[in-house]
Order: C-alpha cells, then structure tokens, then sequence
C-alpha cells in the first residue's frame, strides 16, 4: 500500500484546528467530537470486518459450498481484489475525509444523483452488516447453551437474543464515541489474542490433523447445485462475507485526528491485517476437523470443531472468544451505520432527517442509533421462518456495500479531473488499481444476487437481490420529494494544498 506523510501541522495551531478546518472547507461545520486517534479508527474497521467472527459466523455455509479448498483458496483470491477496492476507496477518501464517506464522494464527484443513490446503497449494505453481525452473535450464544446445558435454541429465542444484542450495542454507542473508540481498540486486540488462542489449541489439543490435501483440496458441494463451478463462486460468500465493512474509518473521519491521513491508512491496514489472519485461521480450522459430515451438519459447525479436539468446558471457553468479538464488531458496525444516516440526513436525503441528525449531549447521533439497530432487526425477520436467511442477509450486506464502494471510485476515474488527490494516494497506480477494484465489484455483485441453494423455495429463496431492488425503488421514489431538501455543501476551496508524498512499503 501507499503511505503519506503527515501533514505539517499549521503554526500556532493543534492538529485538531487543522481537521476543523478542512471539514469546514468541505463544507460543513465541524460538529462531532474529534476524540479518536489513528490506531481507534484503523480498529473501527478491523472490528467491523471481525476476521474471527465473520470466519466462524460463515463457516457453515462455507462447509456446504465448496469445503476447505473454495475457503482456502477462495479467501486467498477475495482477499487480492478486496485489498484492490479498499485502496482505490482509500485514496478517494482522503481527499473527502467525511461521516457521509461515499455518498458525499460520489456527490462532488459526479453530481446530487448519484451521491443520493450511492447514499441508500451504503445505507443497505450497513444494516446487513449489523444484522449478520449481531445474528451470527445469536447463534453462537445459542450453540453455547447447547453445548454446555443441551439447551436447544429455537429461531424465535435466537431472535429474542439478537434483539437483547441490539438493544446492548444501542445502549454502548448512546455513551459516546470515546466509549466507542476504548472498545474498537480493544477489540484489536482481543480479536488478535483469541485468534492465537483458538490456532494454539487446535493445533496442540487434537490427537490428530487433516493433511495438506485435505485442507487445501478437499472440495464439498450440498447446495443442490450440480456445477462445480457455480458452486465455488457462490462459496466465495465466506470471504466476501467477512472482508466488508472497511469504511467504517471513512465514516468516523469527522472524529478522527488527521482523518485524511489516517482514515485511508485505517481502510487499507484492516485489510490486510484481516486477510493474513484470515487465511491461517481457515486452514487450522480444517486441519482440526474430525468427521467432515458430523461438522457440516452441526448447528454451529466450528463449535463442533471445538468440542472434538478440546471436549465441551474448552470448546464454551473458545466460544466465548468467539461472541465477545461479535460484540465488539456490532458495536462498530452501530456506530458506522449510525454516522452514516447522521450525515445522509445532514443533508436532507432520509425521510424525517430533521430527527436523525440530532445530537445528544455528548455529540452522538442518537436517534440514528435507535434508527439503524430498529431497521437491521426488521431485514432480520425472516430468520424466524428460513434456515438460510443468515446467508441472504450477509449478501445484503454485500450487494448494498460494494456497489457504494465502487461508485465513487468509479466517478473519480471518469471525472479525474474533478479531484484533487489528497495527502494519501496512488499515484501513477490509481488507474490500474481503481478499474480492477470496479471490475471485482460487479463480479461479486451479481455473483451474490444468484441463488445460493438449489431447488429454489420460500426458505431457501436468496432475498439479496430483493432487498436491493427495493432500496433502489424507494431511492427512486424519494427523489422527485428530497431533490430540493437534499442538499451537500459545495466544498469552499478546489484544491488542497497539503503536502502528499507517496511512499510505497
């Protein structure tokens, strides 16, 4: 990746007049509390990716679709174009360091329009990262009473559960961003302790491991789909799955210290960071599976994993690993989703914007809390009657989130001359990078409006693609009411005059 130095600080000014007085170039007046440094706001996005959550949350599916070799491979490949996108979307981020993050890009990129439809797409793809966070928390609280006091969860007590998860995450995120920035930065480093934890005892615990062919090739396909190949793209899911949510620093940049350095660095180390980790926790989860089919059938397969090698008290401990990191990145998720509708209603595009964009005392947009973690449960509701809603509310969250990445990275290519690079960018790699990041997104985006089980039913229907028409419909339908009350500033200086100087490493 690339990386900036930092600016040189104003004489006679701290570092937080400098952010101010960008925000204020930008065209809005600076009104949440800068309290987060840059290793918070890297920690944000880490959490919100939550590479042990989203692993173990979507290692079921994974089982299903593909096995060890699609997760493997496929985590490795995700994880190459991922890092694409979340550079390209870097560099168009420090130039806008913003809560409205894509949608306030795609404005001054390309016009009101497209930073309006571009906002309800991000808008989607965060409440299905809230829900497939907080709903696979459910499950695995739910696979720690049945492993510990055979307590078998129904769908309506895992959706009690949920809710009771977002009502907690509601509650932590009304405290105030500083809370919110002590946990992100926990988190890290609970995320990187369990992971080390869980590598070390399934690689010491178990009397016996899966070979290298195994866990690399062994492929797997009970979806009902008979194409090997179909099914290994839509196996993809457990990748593409978790490596989403990186924005999240660009949509806490307006309470971050030196947000148009360290914003973009936040995006581009979350995502590495997480793809490394990644891939080795993958490939000791399959190396530990005892019987694959006993596994795959599990109600939550890796604590079956867990229970194998290190009997029930072990396998609870490792689960507990596991939900505090669900926990942690729900919370961020909350609080990305919660800046992004403050924004969006700053500038007028959400029905009763007047409400979402108040603040309480401590500066936190408090009825957009209450508005996205009521909104994630309600896309949630149709897990109390279809065993794999889990997996289209993940695709929600794919099929919302990486088209908004792409918009404005696709802007900034067409209407190069609109922008002005801010201290963190490409360089002479910017072309070749973005047109690779947008390429990626369409595959994955039509990739995952696809059926993912085979016959297709009520319960096994992909509702992906319906909720995705649907938030485009009511964008459509906004537009002739908001058109007049949406309203982004114009940015009051065309250019900055920040020092960049492009080093890669």
């Amino acid at each position: 990746m690339f990386r900036a130095k930092r600016p040189h600080p104003v004489p006679g000014s701290g570092q937080g007049d400098d952010d101010n007085k960008q925000l204020a170039d930008l065209g809005y007046e600076p009104v949440l509390a800068r309290r987060m440094g840059g290793f918070g706001n890297f920690a944000v996005s880490f959490s919100v990716i939550s590479v042990l959550g989203g692993c173990m949350a979507l290692y079921g599916p994974g089982l299903i679709a593909g096995g060890p070799a699609v997760m493997l491979w496929g985590w490795a490949a995700v994880g190459f174009f991922v890092l694409f996108v979340g550079m390209a979307l870097a560099e168009v981020t420090s130039a806008y360091p913003t809560s409205g993050a894509m949608f306030y890009m795609a404005d001054q990129l390309g016009g009101r329009r497209w930073g309006f439809y571009t906002g309800w797409l991000n808008l989607l793809g965060l409440l299905g990262g809230i829900a497939v966070i907080d709903y696979g928390c459910a499950l695995f609280i739910g696979g720690v009473l049945d492993l510990q006091w055979s307590i078998v969860v129904s769908s309506g007590q895992t959706m009690l559960i949920f809710v009771a998860i977002l009502l907690l995450h509601a509650l932590l995120n009304l405290a105030g961003v500083r809370l919110v920035s002590v946990l992100n930065s926990i988190s890290v480093w609970w995320h990187l302790a369990g992971v080390a934890v869980i590598l070390g005892v399934l690689w010491i615990a178990p009397d016996s491991h899966q070979p290298a062919s195994f866990v690399f090739g062994e492929f797997s396909n009970t979806t009902g789909w008979t194409s090997s190949l179909y099914v290994t793209g839509i196996g993809l899911a457990i990748a593409q799955g978790t490596l989403v949510g990186y924005d999240a620093s660009a949509h806490m940049s307006e309470e971050t210290s030196q947000a148009a350095v360290s914003a973009p660095r936040g995006i581009v180390r979350s995502i590495w960071v997480s793809w490394v980790v990644g891939f080795v926790l993958l490939a000791t989860m399959a190396s530990a599976i005892k019987d694959y089919s006993t596994t795959a059938s599990a109600a939550v397969p890796p604590a079956q994993i867990f229970a194998d090698a290190v009997g029930t008290d072990g396998a609870t401990a490792l689960m507990l690993v596991v939900i505090v990191v669900l926990l942690c990145g729900g919370n961020a998720e909350v609080s990305a989703g919660s800046r992004m509708v403050f924004a969006f209603s700053r500038d007028g595009a959400l029905p009763g914007s007047g409400l979402w964009r108040r603040l309480s005392r401590n500066q936190t947009p408090h009825l957009a809390v209450w508005l996205v973690v009521g909104a994630a449960c309600l896309i949630t509701l149709p897990s109390l009657y279809s065993p794999t809603a889990f997996v289209a509310v993940s695709a929600i969250n794919i099929v919302g989130m990486t088209p908004a990445y792409a918009i404005p990275i696709v802007l900034r290519l067409y209407h190069g001359k609109r922008f002005t690079k801010g201290p963190w960018h490409l360089g002479r790699w910017s072309k070749p990078v973005g047109w690779v990041a947008v390429v990626w997104v369409v595959f994955v985006t039509v990739l995952f409006c696809l059926p993912q089980r085979s016959p297709v039913t009520v319960e096994s229907f992909n509702y992906a693609p319906v909720a995705l028409i649907a938030v485009l419909l009511l964008a459509e339908l906004r537009w002739p009411f908001a058109r007049k009350a949406y309203n982004p500033p114009t940015p009051t200086r065309a250019s900055h005059d920040r020092e960049s100087v492009e080093e890669f490493i």
